[in-house]
This record gives C-alpha cells, sequence and structure tokens, in this order.
C-alpha cells in the first residue's frame, strides 16, 4: 500500500550570515530554510510559483509553527524535508522536517497554511484547477 502525499528534501549548507555570535542558526533563519524546501518541492512536482504569479496570484502564507528540538551551527549540512500530506482545498499545509545531514538528528520541525490571493486585491480565491489537478494527483490511490 502506498501512502498519500508528497514529500521533497533539499540539502542546505547553513553560511556564517545565518547564525549568530556563538554560531548557532538565528531561529529567524528556519523559516526561509522551510521557504527554499516548499518551493523545490512546488517545483519538483510541476508548480512553478513564478508562474502561478505571474497569472495573478499569490500563495501567501496564513499561518507559521516551528518547535525547536536542536541548534543548526555554522557550516553544518543540513536536510530540510517539505511535505504535502492532505489534500489541498482552499488551504495548502506543508509540514517540514529539519534534520541535521551527517548524523539525522531531527533539529526543527513545523508547518506553514497557505491560501490562494488574487494578486490585485489580497482576496482569498479558489486556487486554479491546473495546480489543484497537479497537487491531487499524489492523493489518489
Amino acid at each position: 500500500m502506498s501512502e498519500k502525499g508528497v514529500s521533497f528534501s533539499t540539502d542546505i549548507r547553513v553560511r556564517y550570515a545565518e547564525t549568530d555570535g556563538m554560531k548557532v542558526v538565528y531561529h529567524g533563519n528556519y523559516l526561509t530554510y522551510f521557504e527554499e524546501a516548499r518551493t523545490n518541492l512546488f517545483r519538483n512536482i510541476g508548480v512553478v510559483y513564478f508562474e502561478i504569479e505571474k497569472s495573478g496570484i499569490y500563495l501567501v502564507v496564513t499561518e507559521a509553527h516551528v518547535k525547536y528540538r536542536r541548534s543548526a551551527q555554522y557550516d553544518e549540512i543540513i536536510q530540510v524535508k517539505a511535505s504535502l500530506n492532505e489534500e489541498p482545498s482552499v488551504k495548502i499545509t506543508i509540514e517540514y522536517e529539519i534534520t541535521r545531514k551527517s548524523d539525522g538528528e531531527v533539529l526543527v520541525t513545523g508547518q506553514t497554511s497557505h491560501a490562494f490571493t488574487n494578486a490585485l486585491s489580497g482576496r482569498p480565491i479558489r486556487p486554479p484547477q491546473e495546480y489543484m489537478n497537479i497537487m491531487q494527483k499524489y492523493f489518489l490511490l
């Protein structure tokens, strides 16, 4: 039996500028890592965010949650896994897990929720069917 949903992992080397004086990743930068992994997940399944924007639609963050377990440090390679585990509707929720690549230790987990909005008015809209078709195929068994 196969699982529903889709995941994609992105490796990131922690840059010096992303750390504090102790060479530990500043907590706000984990959201940037989430964004990079989310963008790569979408691109991997055929949803290019730039193309969504060109059609006059934004996919905005409506909620973000981060649980910090351990710190990543300067020059470590971390792996950021972004997963779409629930069938999208008017809201899309992405779950994340950041691990240290060298030993697989879980450093951070979290999730973000997103809504499609009209780029001009900022009002929520129904997701374009072409993108829903791409995402929904990962939930058919």
